[in-house]
């Protein structure tokens, strides 16, 4: 199914709040922007009708049918034991016979976590893959891992996140030695607990560029490209953050139209105003790639619009054409010998 040199990005159609209606147009845009080959996974009559709707005339746009769908409502290792032709089940089969290079799903997260596990597989040496997000700060995107996955993290795993943030900071997000900071409660080496403070001993001695030490309050400063922390704290920070930026626009908005001198200003501040509400939108970011395992895959929010959907799979594109797996085995292997000192 590959015949092409540009990227084949199996994208889950069934996946979202509004399944096909949103992911097909989103991903078919894709294609047309970022010269992406897509294999649309689900009902196959279903991804017809909306397929229809649209414009694909010369587009590498195809479907593989699923007859299943993981619910919501399911526990991620029922629908591994019980179901083998969920619509995410399919796409990451795709990646593991070689007919897509990555997976694009805005379903069930557990489940594309679970599959991606589980029938792709983990690179070799990675003790745990990794959501990573990339936020916005008040200088340019910021890489944050993990923000979900492992809610538990050792040291050598926070190890082997900051590794994994690196990789992807240069060559997805294409940063030029990218510096590195651990999430704790104070700058100084030595604050935090056990597992920090251990962890701040690994990264200290391997090849990443470690800033040492950052706080919550840096988290938006740009000053450092990459955040590491474990999955708890990662995801606290990202429902933070997607909370925040909702509730100042409604403030900024309430409090711009309040009067008429307020309304005055903003449609004299128009241009700024939409600066501002691209810079805060999540779908500007697309998703949240799983960093560590054998395939791409890219996780997208469940109420992601088509703007999201297309920014997601543009992502999966440029992390294949990045060779950042291929990196990532690497850098792990060269970094070997730090964590079979830790033990």
């Amino acid at each position: 199914m590959k015949p092409s040199n540009k990227p084949r990005i199996a994208v889950d159609a069934m996946g979202g709040d509004s399944g096909p209606s949103v992911v097909v147009p989103g991903a078919v845009e894709a294609a047309r922007r970022h010269n992406l080959a897509i294999v649309l996974v689900g009902d196959e009559s279903s991804i017809s009708t909306e397929l229809y709707k649209l414009d694909t005339t010369g587009l590498d746009i195809s479907i593989v049918h699923a007859g299943d769908v993981a619910e919501m409502s399911e526990k991620p290792s029922e629908i591994l034991r019980r179901k083998t032709d969920t619509s995410i089940q399919v796409a990451c089969r795709l990646v593991k016979d070689g007919a897509a290079d990555g997976v694009v799903s805005a379903g069930h997260s557990g489940a594309t976590a679970a599959c991606g596990m589980f029938i792709i597989g983990r690179i070799r040496g990675v003790k745990r893959p990794a959501f990573a997000s990339v936020l916005p700060t008040v200088k340019k995107p910021m890489v944050l891992l993990d923000v979900g996955a492992n809610v538990d993290s050792k040291p050598q795993h926070l190890f082997q996140f900051a590794i994994m943030g690196d990789v992807f900071a240069r060559d997805v997000l294409g940063y030029n030695a990218p510096s590195v900071g651990l999430m704790s409660i104070g700058e100084e080496e030595g604050k935090g607990n056990s597992t920090v403070r251990k962890a701040f001993e690994l990264i200290r001695d391997s090849a990443v560029s470690f800033r040492g030490n950052v706080e919550g309050r840096d988290v938006f400063t740009g000053d450092v490209d990459v955040i590491v922390c474990d999955g708890f704290v990662g995801n606290v920070v990202l429902k933070l953050s997607e909370g925040l930026g909702s509730s100042l626009g409604k403030v900024l908005k309430r409090e711009l139209l309040g009067s008429w001198l307020g309304r005055i200003g903003t449609f004299l501040a128009k241009g700024r105003l939409k600066r501002f509400a691209k810079f805060v939108d999540y779908a500007e970011y697309g998703g949240a790639p799983i960093l560590g395992l054998n395939g791409i895959v890219i996780v997208s929010h469940g109420s992601s619009n088509q703007k999201a959907i297309t920014n997601a799979v543009k992502m999966g594109g440029q992390f294949v054409l990045s060779g950042a797996n291929e990196h990532l085995k690497a850098a792990l292997q060269a970094d070997r010998e730090i964590l079979k000192a830790a033990g």
